[in-house]
């Protein structure tokens, strides 16, 4: 089904009067205008054409919002279960467990020893490595994430996302039905590269460990897309193959995930709000910040998500310290 606003995927959806959805690339993003996002509750036909964006087009973007605390938990409610989390850093707000903030390196620099820039370079030193989606580790990884932007540098510091579904339907046949069939380790601190002695970071990854044993290929539980469900930041090892093998698959999926007619790069402004579908993309954080002296602080609310399934029906199991719904 095809709206007049260009969404696909959802049954029983119409179009707005006053409310656009303008795509922003081929394959995914869309920004949507005509909304007050503080302007709440949304009517109910807001919700489905919105909802329906995020679905056709995995990332929708709202400009110029009035969002505080309260109002982005209220609007990220018409759309599920926000998550509770349970530790926060230090820059989130008190009376809002929905609510975290990042704040760069006011949030992170010295917070385990080592100042902004050295904790990129050990946590993402590799393009591969940076691309992810929210908790992937978890069992049930966040079905959506609202970002909200308070404060941006006046250059720098976009975000990228890509498609996961488009990148699965962009493989070749054979490589479709081998990776269907495949199940792969997401294990929390893949990849980091720990300093020499005594390192806090790597003891705060060690004391928290998560990991779970996910397809490789999921089935998307709202639209039926399968989705190519690979990231560099979590997956440690695909299953039942020799590290060798391993290894070369996940270069080979990781490079197609983010191929650039996938993706969309989104340049934020203060009042920016960018909704995506966890389940369905992965994303790339900025890393051209660190040498820049520009506050970029930013507020993020996820909702709760399901235990993903392959396409043989099977759904994920749990390896350590992960439990549905638990934070």
């Amino acid at each position: 089904m095809t709206t007049d606003d260009g969404v696909e995927g959802v049954e029983g959806v119409e179009s707005v009067e006053g409310v656009e959805v303008k795509p922003v690339a081929g394959l995914i993003g869309a920004e949507i205008t005509g909304v007050d996002l503080a302007d709440g509750p949304l009517d109910d036909a807001v919700v489905a054409v919105v909802r329906a964006a995020v679905l056709r087009w995995k990332v929708v973007f709202f400009r110029g919002q009035r969002l505080d605390h309260a109002a982005h938990v209220a609007f990220a409610r018409r759309f599920g279960e926000p998550v509770t989390l349970g530790k926060r850093g230090s820059a989130s707000p008190a009376g809002f467990p929905q609510v975290e903030t990042t704040a760069d390196r006011l949030e992170l620099g010295g917070r385990y020893g080592m100042d902004h820039a050295e904790w990129l370079e050990r946590r993402r030193h590799t393009l591969l490595r940076g691309w992810h989606c929210d908790h992937g580790a978890r069992i049930d990884p966040p079905a959506a994430t609202i970002l909200r932007a308070e404060t941006v540098p006046p250059y720098g510091g976009d975000t990228t996302w890509s498609n996961l579904a488009a990148a699965y339907a962009g493989l070749s046949e054979p490589v479709r039905r081998f990776v269907d069939g495949l199940r792969a380790e997401h294990r929390l601190g893949v990849g980091y590269q720990p300093r020499p002695g005594d390192d806090a970071y790597l003891r705060h990854l060690l004391d928290r460990q998560v990991a779970s044993s996910h397809p490789l290929v999921r089935v998307h539980p709202e639209t039926g897309e399968r989705v190519l469900f690979v990231n560099g930041y979590y997956v440690e090892q695909i299953q039942d193959v020799s590290r060798a093998e391993s290894r070369l698959l996940l270069e080979m999926l990781l490079e197609q995930a983010i191929r650039p007619e996938y993706t969309v790069r989104f340049r934020w402004e203060p009042g920016s709000v960018a909704f995506w579908d966890n389940r369905a993309t992965i994303h790339l954080a900025p890393n051209d910040l660190a040498h820049l002296d520009f506050p970029r602080v930013m507020h993020r609310v996820m909702l709760t998500g399901d235990v993903p399934v392959g396409v043989d029906g099977k759904p994920s199991e749990p390896i350590v310290g992960t439990e549905p719904g638990r934070w």
